[in-house]
């Protein structure tokens, strides 16, 4: 099982969201998805927080195909 504290780096995130880093990355700046930022600069996303958005960017499939 995963741990939700897992920190996702950019790629990974925007991969299990399907959609591109620069997307991720504006939606982080306009506080959609919180993120955490390195001292490098670099954004570390929690899983818990991405598996939450994806509810949201996919909903599910009440019909089940």
């Amino acid at each position: 099982m995963t741990d939700p504290n897992d920190e996702l780096t950019p790629g990974e995130a925007a991969s299990i969201l399907r959609v591109s880093t620069d997307t991720l990355a504006r939606w982080a700046t306009l506080g959609k998805i919180r993120y955490t930022q390195l001292q490098s600069g670099h954004r570390r996303y929690r899983r818990a927080d991405i598996e939450a958005a994806r509810t949201v960017v996919e909903p599910p499939n009440p019909g089940g195909t």
